[in-house]
């Protein structure tokens, strides 16, 4: 190259002596000096006799915190460089306050003395020296940042800059970056920042982070090292990644996975997964452990021991069927059986349901995955629903047949139409009120105490209890009625109350009616024995004729609750004695046993 050239395009014309080290203002009216001045990158014209820069651009000063002309003269081993000279590459320069700067040095060949040099500041992602990790963290969404314990500053790389939405080549401090993280994992960072460098040695910490562009919070991955030059901390380099993608799909995931906790919990549901190979449960929730009534020490249940042990006997094929019907026809395996639960020795209803998962299709099945309900209660529900339909057909067509009764015989006994309204509508009502006890009670029952005190309520004038004078007196054990005997019984006391009102000790203020029960230990669920017995009322003599009163009593009750009935009529007051077998009860209709 001739030497008027070189000159002329390094604005050396400007230089006073290539061995000097002044240097002249530039032409404002010089092209070149014009381009010199204003490159966008950092130009460098080096004296070799003296190693001291002879010029340098505007952008070159900036570039390592120099004023405007404050690199001439300047001895280039001040920048750290001690090569002459100066080779191409990457090379660690010093900033005017110390610190340390990577540049990418590219320098034309010495001519008469001088050499010029082309200087920009390196991205650290030129700084990773194998092209296949440059690839890897592209592809990893990955840059690089650096920390100068110098400066206090901060540099990305181009990748990292985009991640956080900053522009490329900026620096910023600690407290820039700090504003732009949350405010609750400022304190955690800085502890781990501090120690690393206290500590040296790599570190990894995630964290939020608005970007500097748009203000979007993303999530970060940040991992770094600590490095130290003669035992004194130097700053940090490290990668940083958007993790936002993935702690958005794990939220997803434990989202999924409570809303599936939440919703197995609420259906009481048990869920496992079973490996067939090694038959055995390799999972299974806490809901399983207590439908079966095991701890978690007892161990997870196989499929041998299900089907053999804790399945009841009578409903074995009817599972091995669904099993081998399910993994046929590569369908759902739904199964019900009865299951003895290991902690009480129970037996309770189950319904099984499940998938055999394939590896590849036309392979055996390598694990099943399903869910278990424990459906005891709802399936004696069902039973117990099914059996009360039943009970109602019964019951309404014996109420029909007794309000025939009741119509046929109060008719044919009345004397008037008023006597006759009288007495049929005392009696449908104590039909009715007995029925409303019947449905009111959960169990179909209807309590003893509670038949004899409502229809005797009204004549007493006191507790009932046998407490003084009281004009009625109930004294017996709590007996609950099935329907069958409630109905009967019932209508017998309303005839009773209402013959004691009419013409027996309620029909006086001085008359008394005592009623005394109990249950002897007779039959499958014992033997009622009732007494009615009346005082102080009119002198008592038996009826020249029977009515639908005396009717009931010997009839109906012998009928229907197959009860011995004996009736006496004393001068002092009427007397009825009943022993009455108690039914067993039915154990879907009361499972009270």
């Amino acid at each position: 190259m001739r030497r008027g050239a070189v000159e002329r395009g390094c604005g050396l014309s400007d230089v006073a002596d290539h061995n000097g080290t002044a240097a002249l203002p530039p032409r404002a009216n010089d092209p070149a000096d014009v381009a010199f001045t204003g490159a966008v990158i950092g130009l460098l014209v080096i004296g070799l006799g003296d190693g001291r820069i002879r010029t340098a651009n505007p952008h070159l000063c900036h570039l390592l915190d120099y004023p405007d002309g404050g690199l001439t003269g300047v001895e280039l081993t001040r920048l750290g460089e001690t090569a002459l000279p100066v080779p191409n590459g990457i090379r660690r320069w010093h900033r005017a306050d110390g610190g340390i700067l990577d540049v990418h040095v590219r320098s034309s060949p010495p001519t008469n003395g001088v050499q010029v040099v082309v200087v920009d500041a390196v991205d650290a992602d030129d700084l990773v020296p194998a092209v296949e990790n440059q690839a890897a963290l592209t592809a990893a969404g990955v840059g690089e940042w650096r920390f100068d314990t110098a400066t206090g500053l901060i540099s990305l790389s181009r990748r990292a800059a985009f991640i956080l939405g900053d522009r490329p080549g900026v620096r910023f401090s600690w407290a820039t970056l700090r504003g732009r993280l949350d405010a609750e994992e400022v304190g955690r960072i800085e502890t781990q920042v501090r120690s690393a460098l206290a500590e040296g040695g790599p570190f990894a910490l995630q964290c939020r982070l608005r970007r500097a562009d748009d203000g979007t919070e993303i999530h970060l991955g940040l991992r770094g090292e600590a490095s130290r030059n003669d035992g004194v901390s130097a700053g940090i380099v490290g990668v940083v990644q958007d993790i936002t993608a993935q702690v958005v799909a794990r939220t997803a995931l434990r989202a999924g996975e409570q809303r599936l906790r939440i919703a197995t919990s609420l259906a009481a549901l048990g869920i496992f997964e079973w490996h067939m190979l090694d038959d055995q449960a390799v999972w299974e929730n806490e809901r399983m452990f207590a439908i079966f009534g095991r701890s978690v020490e007892d161990g997870a249940v196989g499929k041998r021991e299900f089907l053999e042990h804790i399945l009841h006997p009578d409903d074995r094929a009817a599972f091995r069927s669904a099993i081998t019907n399910a993994l046929r026809g590569d369908a759902v395996l739904k199964a019900t059986g009865r299951i003895r639960r290991r902690s009480d020795g129970a037996w309770r209803i189950i319904d099984l349901a499940g998938r055999f998962e394939r590896d590849a299709p036309h392979r055996l099945p390598r694990r099943l995955i399903g869910v278990v309900a424990d459906v005891t209660e709802r399936r004696m529900a069902e039973e117990r629903q099914t059996l009360l339909i039943r009970e109602l057909h019964h019951r309404v067509k014996n109420t029909l047949a007794t309000v025939q009764a009741i119509v046929g015989s109060t008719a044919r006994t009345a004397s008037s139409i008023e006597s006759f309204y009288e007495a049929f509508v005392g009696r449908i009502m104590s039909l009715a009120h007995t029925h409303s006890v019947l449905t009111e009670d959960t169990w179909q029952t209807a309590s003893l105490r509670t038949l004899l005190a409502n229809e005797l309520r009204p004549y007493a004038d006191g507790d009932m209890d046998g407490a003084g004078d009281a004009r009625i007196h109930l004294k017996g054990p709590a007996v609950d009625l099935t329907s069958e005997l409630a109905v009967p019984i019932g209508m017998a006391i309303h005839e009773l109350t209402t013959n004691a009102a009419k013409y027996g000790a309620l029909s006086t203020p001085d008359g008394r009616v005592v009623i005394t029960w109990d249950l002897v230990p007779d039959g499958p669920a014992g033997t009622l024995r009732f007494e009615w017995r009346e005082s102080g009322g009119p002198t008592v003599r038996a009826p020249t004729r029977q009515g639908f009163g005396s009717r009931l009593l010997q009839r109906v009750l012998t009928a229907q609750v197959r009860a011995d009935v004996t009736i006496d009529y004393p001068p002092d007051g009427f007397h009825l004695r009943m022993l009455a077998p108690l039914p067993a009860r039915s154990t879907v209709l009361d499972p009270r046993g």
